[in-house]
């Protein structure tokens, strides 16, 4: 698909003389006279790059003003400014705003083809990763997951995933975006939590210009932005009431209606919920929407919290330490036996997040290599899984000791199952059993 770039200067010949070269090179060309005129265009528009004027004295927004609106409201849309008026402390203070590049006139064809390319291509979202670059490990848990992700994922069937914070529900929607038909379309994601109570409505569906105060320009909402693609509703359950009606009616018609506007638009969203709260209690509480819960869970997803698949530690330890290694340049480090052993011997409150950001604290801090246990900034807590006793029933807890004694027992014996059935005093098959419902992973 040809890229769009939306030229905005006062000058008609500078206009045309830009569009012709940029067709020529197989662009799409979108034409703007003034700042104010480029605001309405991106509402309306996509745009891949903007070459914006800085000198528009007939315009009531010169190029820095445009510049500041068009970061404010589509960071994502590289800017590159040129002027005919150009010194080092204009093309500094550009910079700052968040221009990509600055270019004088006259304009050279070549340094001007050359500057958008390179905005485009640093801005150019990378591709989007397959679901099994998404769940790391091996245990009975995360090979499920996987399974119900392939499942899933290419049906347009809604997705309500329930798991404690950290456990990577966005990886989940991420992953199940991109074995779905959608995965070259927009994945869009919202914390519903972190967004004020007065500006959800605008967050999801968008403004019009003049809808509230402070509402000086048309903006498009999360809904629009998805549009023919994934739409991930983080912490829905934190949803006000008013706001879960507007979700319902928009989910039921395929409707949206931007604050302001007397005109609804039609979009195709495939939406993708998650929550860490219990949506039944809720319900009961009335605190949500019954009729929108079914609306979302379509299919449920339950995410494990890291304490209950302690097994995969080494497996995600190995995933992270590539992928911090790579981006801040730095030599891989690995982890003696003592270090996995404190890690398997933590709660991990904080679930997968909590290790990730360990990770690349040890991977930026870390001169030396393999890390021992003393370097692992973690409290041992050898009776952690239970002692903080943050179960919701008895069933909970007592799988929680069944499963860390099982793990033990296994541990003991080298995992051989007929020795540590006969230490428990169990039959072999009924621990086999019990292992495989219990999510526990055989492997080293």
């Amino acid at each position: 698909m040809a890229e769009t770039v939306l030229i905005v200067d006062d000058e008609r010949g500078i206009r045309e003389s830009l569009r012709g070269v940029l067709e020529d090179e197989g662009f799409v060309v979108e034409k703007a006279e003034s700042g104010d005129a480029a605001l309405r265009r991106l509402a309306t528009t996509p745009v891949n790059c903007i070459l914006l004027d800085i000198y528009m004295p007939n315009s009531q927004l010169d190029g820095m003003a445009t510049l500041e609106h068009i970061r404010r409201q589509y960071p994502h849309i590289p800017v590159v400014m040129i002027s005919g008026h150009g010194t080092i402390d204009t093309a500094v203070r550009a910079i700052r705003l968040g221009a990509s590049d600055f270019i004088e006139k006259p304009l050279n064809i070549e340094r001007t083809l050359q500057a958008v390319r390179h905005a485009i291509q640093m801005h150019r979202p990378a591709p989007a990763p397959d679901g099994s670059d998404l769940v790391v490990g091996q245990s009975v848990p995360m090979r499920a997951l996987r399974q119900q992700i392939a499942l899933t994922g290419p049906t347009d069937g809604r997705v309500l995933i329930y798991g404690e914070s950290g456990t990577g529900k966005e990886l989940v929607a991420l992953a199940l975006h991109a074995a779905s038909k959608r995965a070259d379309q927009p994945f869009v994601a919202v914390n519903c939590a972190a967004v004020p109570e007065d500006l959800i409505e605008s967050e999801l569906f968008g403004h019009v210009k003049g809808a509230f105060t402070g509402a000086t320009e048309s903006r498009r909402g999360k809904f629009e932005q998805a549009d023919g693609g994934t739409l991930f509703l983080d912490e829905v359950g934190d949803m006000s009431l008013r706001m879960q009606a507007k979700l319902l009616r928009a989910l039921e018609s395929g409707l949206i209606e931007p604050v302001g506007s007397q005109s609804a638009r039609r979009v195709d969203v495939r939406v993708i919920a998650a929550t860490n709260k219990r949506l039944d209690e809720a319900i009961e509480q009335g605190q949500f929407r019954p009729d929108l819960f079914y609306r979302l869970n379509v299919i449920p997803f339950q995410l494990p919290p890291l304490r209950e698949h302690l097994e995969d530690i080494p497996a995600l330890v190995e995933h992270f330490v590539r992928q911090f290694s790579q981006h801040y340049q730095r030599p891989p480090i690995t982890l003696t036996e003592d270090a996995y052993e404190k890690l398997r011997r933590h709660d991990w409150p904080g679930n997968v997040r909590e290790l990730r950001n360990l990770i690349e604290r040890l991977v930026i801090t870390e001169t030396t290599s393999p890390v021992t246990a003393e370097q692992i900034p973690l409290d041992p807590a050898p009776n952690s899984v239970w002692a903080s006793f943050q179960f919701g029933s008895l069933r909970e807890g007592s799988e929680a000791f069944e499963r860390e004694l099982v793990r033990r027992k296994l541990a003991e014996c080298d995992g051989n199952v007929t020795q540590a059935a006969e230490a428990l005093g169990i039959d072999r098959s009924y621990l086999y059993r019990r292992i495989k419902a219990l999510g526990i992973s055989l492997r080293g």
